[in-house]
């Protein structure tokens, strides 16, 4: 995933006042722990505190990834966008397929067989779904209402979440919806979304 798509979003965040760095990652050919790794490292590199994250669809599983196995990375809230943490219906239909694995890659596969992370102390975490259905998910899986056309609404439920919001945006529109933006916004400065 080249972090040249969070270029949208990336810019609107800062125009909230942070300062942005944007994460690329070899999906397909990298597994987990290497990208959770490579994650860990930027952050540890920016020696910024507090440290948020935001990610999006994957990028939000492996900011989790990388928070459970790097204890030692402070990080204060995290953004998850669209980011199937409880199951991703799409991907397991695609795997069933040798093309569909290989489109899929060593990450969402390493995710889809390992135990999901936990929250880290201290971290409050936000999740922001969608619930146009309209996206390529649709072509390959039935996804059951409410989905984004990816990720199934409860897909997206993360145990211990501090908040949680459906938007009516669909998977790849989080990445240039103001409304999103205004919402991670929202959360990263108030740890709320009721701000937005």
């Amino acid at each position: 995933m080249n972090g040249a798509a969070m270029l949208p979003l990336g810019w609107q965040l800062a125009r909230c006042g942070f300062d942005v760095v944007r994460f690329s990652y070899a999906s397909v050919g990298d597994g987990l722990d290497h990208n959770a790794d490579r994650l860990a490292n930027l952050c540890r590199e920016q020696g910024t505190e507090p440290l948020h994250l935001v990610g999006h669809s994957l990028g939000g599983l492996l900011i989790l990834a990388a928070l459970e196995k790097n204890t030692d990375l402070k990080a204060r809230r995290v953004v998850l966008i669209g980011s199937p943490y409880a199951g991703i219906t799409a991907a397991v239909s695609l795997a069933r397929s040798d093309f569909g694995k290989k489109i899929l890659g060593r990450t969402v596969s390493d995710w889809m067989r390992l135990p999901r992370p936990s929250i880290p102390d201290g971290v409050e975490l936000g999740v922001i779904a969608g619930d146009s259905p309209v996206g390529l998910g649709r072509l390959v899986a039935r996804l059951p209402r409410p989905n984004d056309g990816v990720a199934r609404v409860d897909e997206t439920c993360v145990p211990g979440a501090k908040e949680s919001i459906v938007l009516h945006i669909n998977h790849t529109g989080m990445l240039v919806s103001p409304a999103v933006a205004r919402a991670a916004c929202a959360f990263l400065h108030n740890g709320t979304f009721r701000h937005a």
